[in-house]
């Protein structure tokens, strides 16, 4: 009986902690978070592999490596992958698995259909991909799918890239409403006792901020899909110029997200600096109210600047004016934070371990590419660098050199909390120079080339922007080989590394409290949170206080 007892209860916590968790359905949040993490980490690869095929034909002025409507596919996927189910996605599944643990939770308020939003999006990245394989191969319009080049195709021909693109992305937007709903619901509602606004931390507040965003300006995007879909596929005329339709419309409604998706992307970014600043610096955060407040600065001001993608697009003067002062504006709360992550680190006894360094090097780099931004946000400048690659090099310094090197460190950062296991930190800093300066090779190179006035999306050029083509394309393959040191290690480290300690890095969260990886619930009893967020430096401090002992 004892025997039998023993194996019934081994087999209803292998779920819970064997490996073939990752693979079926659950409604842990942990589990569901790691989920996301490994999937979108899948299509990062494809994503970067379709990239080293663009840079590989960037190499000669000629075309010669790919025809041109594949190429017009392989930059149309790479950014559809990379934003979509990449960044995105990733950020979800990390804000998934801490969360709850941040707050003082067991799970997310809404479990079942945490896992629903999650298993949307394996059959809709796959559905995406597989339009390589349709007779005319995939979208060829951008990421953007701009009518009415993504109306070109031939009448009664239902399935093909553009609509298979369509379908795909409909299906990521529902999933992402869905998450918003479940984000916004557990942040507002299973914080736990004492876990006030302002003693929650700062990567709460800025997942807070960009759910927000993705419940106000996400529908928009997906009405005007829906909308294109009816265009592409049943006659409908909402988008045709030829048919009285307005191509314009529907840069509005797109743009009406996918300016704010930069800060969907980017303000978990800046929440994961916000923690991993502070805890290899020893200071407590500087202006933490400041910084949580600027977390929803930053997602209001951000709905009111999507025309500054437009100001070629027939945009009149009071309008081109109007959005160039509100583009601007958005520096403000942003440097607020670029000023305390600074601060914070103002005088203090640095650590420098791979979290800190993929940190600082993320930190540093949106400073340029924040720069770089407020330069777009002129519409003079704007309009002569339009459709170059100076576009192209800013966009990457906030979504490739910001956002995926914070996702970098938060991985080396929650790598303990998550697996029980310590990465190889020399393995870590080897992953971040051959990162970090790659990178910087790669998209700074792209700044002159649009100043000169090379167009994106173009598979040939004229000769003389060859020399920085090949500096742009050399640095991209050395980008491609730096992921191998990060897969052998975190797949070595998941296996075979050392077993972590609860708290390795001495942090201040309550994610640390719990054990490594924490339990099914959590925490063995909610805690009651006492103190502020980020207090290092106090030998008193005790940031919970079990709910046994009176209080």
């Amino acid at each position: 009986m004892t025997h039998d007892l023993s194996e019934a209860i081994a087999e209803d916590r292998e779920p819970l902690d064997g490996w073939r968790q990752y693979l079926s359905f659950s409604t842990d949040h942990k589990v569901i978070g790691v989920q996301y993490m490994l999937m979108t980490f899948i299509f990062f690869l494809i994503g970067g592999l379709l990239a080293m095929i663009i840079r590989a034909e960037l190499l000669t002025p000629e075309s010669n490596l790919v025809d041109r409507p594949l190429y017009n596919g392989l930059f149309t996927m790479h950014g559809t992958i990379m934003i979509f189910l990449w960044i995105i996605p990733f950020n979800a599944g990390l804000s998934n698995y801490l969360v709850p643990l941040m707050i003082g939770a067991r799970d997310m308020a809404f479990p079942l259909l945490n896992a629903i939003s999650f298993w949307i999006l394996p059959p809709a990245g796959i559905l995406l991909i597989s339009s390589f394989f349709v007779p005319n191969g995939s979208a060829q319009a951008g990421w953007w799918s701009y009518p009415p080049v993504s109306l070109q195709f031939p009448p009664g021909q239902l399935i093909n890239g553009e609509f298979i693109w369509i379908v795909s992305l409909v299906l990521i937007g529902i999933s992402s409403i869905m998450g918003a709903v479940n984000f916004v619901t557990t942040i507002f509602w299973m914080r736990a006792p004492g876990m006030t606004f302002f003693r929650m931390p700062v990567f709460v507040w800025s997942v807070l901020s960009a759910q927000l965003l993705q419940l106000i300006n996400l529908p928009a995007l997906t009405g005007a899909l829906i909308l294109l879909m009816f265009d592409l596929a049943f006659g409908t005329q909402f988008f045709k110029p030829e048919e009285n339709g307005d191509p314009i419309i529907y840069q509005h409604l797109f743009w009406f997200y996918s300016h704010p998706a930069v800060y969907i992307m980017a303000l978990p970014a800046f929440g994961i600096f916000a923690e991993v600043i502070p805890a290899f610096s020893r200071n407590p955060l500087f202006g933490y109210r400041s910084v949580a407040i600027a977390s929803l600065g930053i997602a209001f001001v951000s709905i009111f600047v999507w025309v500054h993608h437009m100001f070629t697009s027939a945009t009149p003067g009071w309008m081109r004016m109007t959005f160039m002062a509100t583009s601007m504006l958005v520096a403000i709360p942003t440097g607020v934070k670029a000023f305390a992550w600074t601060a914070t680190i103002w005088k203090s006894k640095l650590h420098l371990e791979t979290p800190m360094l993929f940190a600082m090097g993320g930190a540093a780099m949106f400073i340029f590419g924040g720069v770089t931004g407020v330069m777009l946000a002129a519409t003079p400048f704007d309009i002569h660098v339009n459709n170059t690659y100076f576009v192209v090099g800013h966009f990457h310094y906030i979504v490739f050199n910001t956002i995926t090197m914070a996702i970098f460190a938060a991985i080396y950062y929650w790598f303990p909390k998550i697996t029980g296991r310590m990465y190889a930190e020399g393995w870590g800093k080897l992953h971040f120079w051959l990162t970090f300066i790659p990178a910087n090779i790669t998209f700074f190179s792209m700044h002159p080339l649009g100043l000169q006035g090379m167009l994106r999306r173009v598979s040939s050029y004229d000769p003389q922007y060859q020399g920085w083509n090949v500096i742009a394309s050399l640095g991209a393959f050395l980008l491609g080989v730096s992921t191998l040191p990060f897969i052998a290690n975190m797949v070595g480290s998941w296996l075979y590394g050392p077993r972590a300690v609860d708290n390795p890095w001495h942090a201040t969260g309550l994610e640390w409290t719990t054990s490594s990886p924490p339990p099914r619930d959590n925490f063995a009893e909610i805690p009651i949170v006492t103190r502020p967020p980020y207090d290092y430096g106090d030998p008193q401090y005790s940031v919970i206080q079990n709910s046994d002992n009176g209080e």
